[in-house]
């Protein structure tokens, strides 16, 4: 992350938001061109989930890809210059240090503050958000991987999140949050009994960015909510995001399909984070489009409609 600040100045800035419950830095890359004017905002974290190596290196393709293509893509440069992006590599970093320990850890999923008794370890982050906590899909075990902490937001890590988007959320267009595995787009809500207000658009987009996803290695991505493709929960930052009003939300569960589950190949790697890629960016393209365009045909209607109150026509124009 250092680096990437010191080899992009004029539009990396590296912002600590937060510190784990080892007392290590959360840190997040905001990368958008300086302008004086009000800007929107793109979230994406990678690393919520510790065993899920893939998300984020994905995130570290991501941030190299913009960075390279701003100067040479007339739309890359047009969106950080309207959007600043917000990417957190890592945001579970105390449970990523922990996989990396040797082959005993490398499956561990959770952060790794303690539990309510002194033999377990570790809370599901993505359980942990104060979005219909604790309802379903959780365990009481904290010896489970899907154990939801003490409370909503009881977590440091969490606690970060909910903070930094939380005191901007009318900002952010976009949240996205990078998991592994099964070739999935999720959007709102865990829920069964709950229905995001916007979801068809959230549907249609999620297919847009599966098409997207399938035209550069051919891996077909399923879009639809978590009960319906995957699992019921409760607690995500998914659902805590849409619930913060924040329109389009996604949760993008990477390759592969089961084969090698958590221990994606090392071939896999560059594959698996182009496609995914190429998703994401349809889905920001998408947010800043509706945004920005729809703002410019308003501000020329307003312009015209102007015009024509002081009685100019187009012939006196001329």
């Amino acid at each position: 992350m250092t680096q990437m600040e010191k080899d992009y100045p004029d539009v990396v800035t590296i912002v600590d938001y937060g510190k784990s419950y080892e007392n290590r830095t959360i840190s997040l890359l905001r990368i958008g061109l300086k302008t004086e004017a009000k800007k929107k905002a793109i979230w994406m974290d990678c690393g919520i989930h510790a065993r899920e190596w893939i998300a984020p290196a994905f995130c570290q393709y991501f941030v190299r890809e913009i960075l390279q293509t701003y100067k040479t893509d007339a739309k890359m440069e047009a969106m950080l210059t309207n959007m600043d992006f917000y990417i957190t590599p890592v945001l579970n970093i105390d449970g990523y240090v922990f996989s990396w320990k040797d082959n005993s850890t490398r499956l561990w999923r959770k952060n790794r503050s303690p539990g309510p008794s002194d033999d377990c370890y570790g809370t599901d982050l993505n359980r942990n958000f104060d979005a219909n906590w604790g309802t379903i899909g959780v365990s009481s075990n904290c010896n489970s991987n899907i154990y939801p902490g003490k409370g909503p937001i009881s977590e440091p890590e969490a606690q970060a999140v909910t903070y930094f988007v939380g005191s901007r959320k009318e900002d952010f267009l976009c949240f996205l949050t990078i998991h592994s595995y099964g070739q999935l787009l999720l959007i709102p809500y865990g829920h069964p009994d709950f229905t995001a207000s916007n979801y068809n658009e959230l549907m249609d987009v999620g297919r847009g960015a599966a098409e997207a996803i399938w035209k550069v290695h051919g891996k077909n991505y399923t879009v639809g909510t978590s009960p319906a493709v995957l699992y019921p929960n409760s607690g995500s930052s998914r659902d805590w995001a849409r619930m913060q009003d924040i329109p389009l939300t996604f949760t993008f569960e990477l390759r592969d399909n089961g084969t090698y589950s958590f221990e994606l190949p090392e071939d896999q790697i560059q594959p698996t984070c182009e496609e995914a890629y190429s998703g994401a960016l349809h889905i920001i393209t998408y947010a800043h489009d509706k945004t920005f365009n729809s703002a410019t045909a308003t501000a020329a209607a307003a312009l015209w409609t102007m015009l024509l109150a002081v009685g100019v026509s187009g012939a006196n124009l001329m």
